[in-house]
């Protein structure tokens, strides 16, 4: 019987191979070490930060407030109905990341990326129990033994330790983190708070443990767009395809006369974190980690060839054959990047600057939208927020422009005054009001309201509307 008679015998998709990244040293390593502990030093470290605004506001540089319903980063405090501001900043990221892509490639990929920094953080651990390639090669298939079971049990801990911390730092970005702190030591976590640190705990064990590249090749949608972003003069990993081209063995000695400077060792595979063979050409899988680099100069210095057989260049300088230069960076990406970077930092920095301490906001009354009077007058009801937005308590003088009031009458609140509206630090303070006009010509006259803080002179306008019940 064939394999077209026998359906159990046919596969019709390669099993995925897990990959064992070899260690290397060299320019790149060290670079994506120093990325690693910078970007993991803040991801852990920026909780803890303090920054004093007040007594009546939190004292966390960053935080997410989400019973409070604010978002604080450092001097920037962003309130909901001023989301607008992260929206900005996030494309400023987004914008940031393309011209970043434009310019050099994956960089984002290869060194700053969550999934690339945990992954990392993740081979090393498993690298330092277990051993450097070929030792976890032979460990995985090995039988089971006491010793296998002691080295895999040892990483797995790690890496659950790993992901518990990166669990509990990211739910400090939304509590305060002292506080949160001592909670997790006396076991006493509300039961969402504990879920979102074993959530997070696990998926970060999962993706950084198990799936790494996976991640990158199927899930990111990074890597399925980002060519649409570069051009002959964005730096890539190339491989110097004439001056490696023939390749094959070489022996201490032997003449280079006739062939490639590369011998086929394969050391740029075996260093490769998502198991490509850069010689192949640019592939969407490559994230620009530039390890095949350091691992391919390490050979040529062996061998006593010129570094540079793989390297970080362009298509434009690999075809003429020419050095990077500073032109490089002046180029119309350059420009765009720039200048739409430049209109939006200068948007948001100006609207931070002129940004009002105080806001209200205003509704009218839809049932009834008016009242007619025993004495002839026409009462309409709003209910009016005043938003105070400086960490300080404060009172506010109340006034109506565009007619003539009779009186203006607060609701359930006999001991305020319209002259002296309190509203607490941080706050929204919120009235009910009662506006007594005579009947106007018009049936729907605009109105303004403003508030003045009594003790700054800050001003809040809106403009409503005063309904009359008379369409003459």
């Amino acid at each position: 019987m064939n394999d077209a008679q026998n359906p159990e015998k046919i596969t019709y998709f390669e099993k995925q191979k897990r990959i064992y990244p070899q260690r290397v040293w060299g320019r790149y390593r060290k670079l994506k070490w120093l990325a690693m502990v910078i970007l993991l030093g803040i991801y852990y470290g920026v909780p803890w930060l303090r920054w004093d605004r007040g007594p009546h506001a939190p004292d966390q540089a960053v935080l997410i407030d989400m019973p409070g319903r604010r978002a604080y980063f450092f001097f920037i405090e962003i309130w909901p109905q001023e989301v607008y501001y992260l929206t900005a900043i996030l494309i400023f990221a987004a914008l940031m990341l393309f011209a970043a892509t434009a310019l050099f490639g994956r960089i984002w990929c290869g060194y700053a990326c969550p999934q690339t920094v945990w992954t990392d953080l993740f081979v090393w651990v498993e690298r330092l129990v277990q051993g450097d390639r070929n030792a976890r090669m032979r460990l995985d298939n090995a039988p089971l033994s006491l010793e296998k079971i002691r080295k895999k049990g040892l990483t797995h801990t790690i890496w659950l330790v790993i992901g518990l911390c990166t669990g509990g730092a990211w739910v400090f970005y939304f509590n305060d983190a002292p506080t949160l702190w001592d909670n997790i030591i006396h076991l006493d976590l509300s039961w969402y708070v504990g879920g979102w640190i074993l959530a997070l705990t696990f998926s970060t064990y999962l993706m950084a443990g198990f799936a790494r590249e996976q991640v990158c090749i199927y899930m990111c949608p990074y890597a399925r767009f980002q060519s649409a972003m570069f051009d002959e003069g964005t730096l890539i990993i190339s491989y110097d395809e004439k001056r490696g081209e023939p390749r094959g063995s070489h022996k201490k000695g032997e003449s280079w006369e006739g062939r490639g400077d590369c011998i086929d060792c394969k050391q740029c595979v075996n260093v490769c974190p998502v198991g490509i063979d850069i010689r192949d050409g640019l592939q969407m899988e490559c994230i620009a980690c530039g390890l095949c680099v350091d691992a391919c100069n390490n050979i040529m210095d062996k061998v006593e060839r010129p570094r540079g057989l793989i390297r970080y260049d362009t298509a434009r300088h690999m075809r003429d054959e020419r050095k990077l230069g500073i032109a490089h960076f002046f180029r119309p990406h350059t420009w765009w990047y720039a200048g739409l970077l430049s209109v939006l930092a200068g948007a948001v920095i100006l609207g931070l600057i002129y940004r009002a301490p105080v806001e209200i906001h205003v509704a009218h009354d839809r049932n009834p939208l008016f009242v007619l009077m025993a004495d002839g007058n026409i009462r309409n009801g709003y209910d009016i927020k005043i938003l105070n937005k400086t960490h300080q308590d404060r009172s506010y003088h109340f006034e109506v422009e565009g007619i003539e009031t009779h009186k203006i009458v607060l609701q359930n609140a006999p001991d305020v005054s319209v002259d002296s509206l309190p509203v607490f630090a941080d706050s929204v303070g919120q009235f009910r009001l009662f506006l007594y006009a005579d009947r106007q010509d018009e049936f729907r006259k605009n109105i303004l309201f403003r508030v003045t803080d009594t003790e700054d002179g800050d001003i809040a306008e809106r403009t409503t509307v005063f309904i009359s019940g008379d369409r003459r």
